[in-house]
């Protein structure tokens, strides 16, 4: 085992689990409520410092994020990382609440089942193959609950994840969250945004002709409704963890709600867990990474969002970002932010969306030792805030 302390911190309805010493440097170790946000200013992981914050708009508290830095294997010696997680729940908050105690957890399983002291750097495959295992995990949980709860086939989230290993990032992506970089451009000193995942989401042309090239004797895969395009008319998103009722066709079928139940069976899934995944070397002007939920991008360009970011003191700064993005969704509902400040929980949905905002700083004289023992440490937001404005 490695001889350093581990630091882990849950969350749930805001009272911290601390084990350990607390090696971050934000204040309270577990982060801070106010009103319907949760946020951890700064913090120190073993490739630099982070900020994070979430704000649930909807009753049903689908949004959840992960912060894991330290060993990214379950043998040891294993190589030390970051591991970052923004899982945006629908239909409820199962499916979220899963990914988020299991997808971490089975990298580092997958990961030290394959780990030789030749190839001890974090890999693709391996982050696949944990998608899949969470998937099926899931889908396990569905199956046990299916008779006496069936709506939990009708749950699913979008999965962002993020992993700095050994001088290499990994991004990899299932549904419609966005991780951007900010780079350095020395020659004209400024920093540029540069978007790493791709989304999966109807309304991009290039989606629609996948699931049309997937399923080419269904004239109706998508459906063009309300103005927006929808797979089988029923949701924006064609990939995710969960949503059984578009992944297994027993689940699309008595007692699952009607508005669920599509007219004809199908004999192949029609949404996909397995994630687009980008892997690419870090270099110094590579300065951030920003993790977050649609909700964020909704009011936000990548630049915006970068630009924001460099212009700020890190300390806070995805807190700052976040409200950036909640008076750009006032303004649009020529609205004060002051009274959309007041608007409770529910009722807020209507104004925007939940929003999960992860920025990760990048010291490149830390991200190229890949045998730093940096500080431990585990965070895990999202679990439930008071149905108070304010925010």
């Amino acid at each position: 085992m490695v001889s350093m302390s581990l630091m882990r911190i849950v969350s749930p309805c805001w009272k911290p689990s601390v084990e350990g010493e607390n090696s971050s440097n934000g204040g309270d170790a577990a982060g801070r409520a106010e009103g319907l946000l949760w946020y951890k200013d700064s913090g120190q992981h073993v490739n630099g410092e982070f900020s994070m914050a979430v704000i649930q708009a909807n009753n049903l508290l689908e949004d959840y994020s992960q912060l894991e830095s330290g060993p990214m294997s379950s043998v040891d010696p294993g190589p030390q990382g970051t591991f970052v997680g923004v899982y945006d729940g629908h239909g409820g908050p199962e499916a979220a609440r899963f990914v988020n105690e299991r997808l971490f957890e089975n990298i580092k399983t997958i990961h030290g089942a394959e780990f030789t002291s030749e190839n001890n750097g974090m890999s693709a495959d391996v982050i696949n193959k944990a998608f899949l295992a969470t998937e099926d995990e899931f889908l396990s949980l569905v199956k046990n609950q299916w008779l006496h709860k069936p709506q939990i086939a009708s749950v699913g989230a979008c999965c962002l994840v993020g992993v700095v290993c050994s001088g290499v990032l990994y991004i990899a992506n299932a549904g419609d969250s966005r991780a951007v970089l900010g780079r350095l451009e020395r020659a004209i000193k400024e920093i540029k945004a540069v978007q790493l995942s791709y989304e999966h989401n109807a309304s991009i042309e290039s989606v629609r002709e996948e699931l049309h090239s997937l399923h080419p004797d269904d004239p109706h895969i998508v459906v063009l409704k309300n103005k927006v395009w929808r797979v089988k008319g029923l949701i924006q998103i064609s990939r995710s963890i969960g949503d059984a009722y578009l992944k297994r066709a027993e689940y699309n079928r008595e007692p699952l709600l009607a508005k669920f139940r599509l007219p004809e069976p199908f004999n192949k899934p029609i949404l996909k867990a397995e994630p687009t995944i980008l892997v690419q070397k870090l270099y110094p002007e590579d300065q951030f990474l920003i993790f977050a939920s649609d909700g964020l991008w909704e009011h936000l360009s990548n630049q915006e969002a970068v630009d924001f970011v460099h212009s700020c003191p890190r300390n806070g700064v995805a807190r700052k970002l976040l409200k950036a993005a909640l008076r750009e969704a006032a303004k649009k509902r020529e609205m004060r932010y002051s009274d959309l400040k007041k608007i409770d929980r529910g009722v807020r949905r209507h104004f925007h969306d939940d929003i999960t905002v992860i920025v990760l700083f990048l010291d490149s004289n830390l991200v190229s030792r890949s045998s730093f023992r940096g500080p431990l440490i585990s965070i895990k937001g999202g679990y439930g805030v008071s149905g108070n404005g304010n925010t």
